[in-house]
């Protein structure tokens, strides 16, 4: 993102809150999302209108298969687990 400028800093919160909105933020510009295929495509669309693709760069990695098999972590690990009961 294009964060130079008031409008690029204003689209990248603008692209933090939607990840937010669908899944947890892991490090500043980095979150782990959930989705089925459907979710997915609405997430993307969202993204994209957020974005100015003159300046701005986004990147999603696509893992498929469980967290455990795609992702080693070292230090602190805060991931919550949605499958699991959540207590607020």
């Amino acid at each position: 993102m294009n964060t130079e400028t008031s409008a690029g800093r204003r689209r990248l919160r603008q692209v933090a809150n939607t990840c937010k909105d669908y899944g947890q933020r892991v490090q500043k510009s980095v979150f782990e999302c959930r989705l089925n295929e459907a979710q997915y495509e609405a997430f993307l669309a969202k993204l994209v209108k957020i974005i100015k693709r003159e300046t701005d760069s986004l990147r999603i990695y696509r893992l498929r298969g469980d967290r455990s098999d795609c992702v080693d972590v070292y230090g602190l690990d805060h991931y919550v687990d949605f499958d699991e009961p959540l207590i607020l």
